[in-house]
């Protein structure tokens, strides 16, 4: 058993507050995020994003609907925040989103560490389903904010 990482960047062509903004509204997840998977936001809105705020969720990993409970354990608008998986589908989940303003916009960062429960068994839905499904899920949301906020941009970074 491991903790893994998922590092994904997307740099957009718009102020970092407008983007942070966005994210800052949880209600958002629900359309940056797969159909297939089903998500909904089960806690009563509105929400409002602070530090230690906790948000319940439910997911379908296929057949099976699946609930999820998240804190922000870190808030610092509009630099980041990060949410953790109090109660879930993952034996640890850290999710920190970082917003940076650059000449060219703004670069979203995601840093995932993740480990999966079950062991040796785990490791292998990893290699057979899960790494894709979360490359999947953040190639959705890439394309999803893409729409909103204008193409993904290239730009030299040291």
């Amino acid at each position: 058993m491991e903790i893994r990482n998922l590092v994904v960047e997307q740099l957009v062509p718009r102020p970092r507050d407008e983007v942070f903004a966005f994210f800052d509204r949880p209600e958002n997840l629900v359309r940056i995020t797969p159909r297939w998977l089903d998500f909904r936001i089960l806690t009563p809105q509105p929400l409002t994003m602070k530090e230690g705020a906790v948000i319940d969720y439910l997911i379908r990993l296929g057949p099976l609907p699946t609930r999820w409970r998240s804190i922000i354990s870190v808030y610092d608008p509009p630099h980041r925040f990060v949410d953790e998986q109090l109660m879930g589908p993952y034996s640890f989940w850290h999710h920190s989103h970082e917003f940076a303003q650059t000449s060219g916009g703004t670069l979203i960062r995601d840093h995932v560490r993740y480990l999966l429960p079950f062991g040796i068994l785990g490791d292998v839905a990893h290699a057979l389903i899960v790494k894709r499904q979360l490359e999947g899920i953040f190639a959705h949301r890439r394309q999803v904010i893409d729409r909103m906020f204008g193409p993904t941009i290239e730009e030299e970074r040291p």
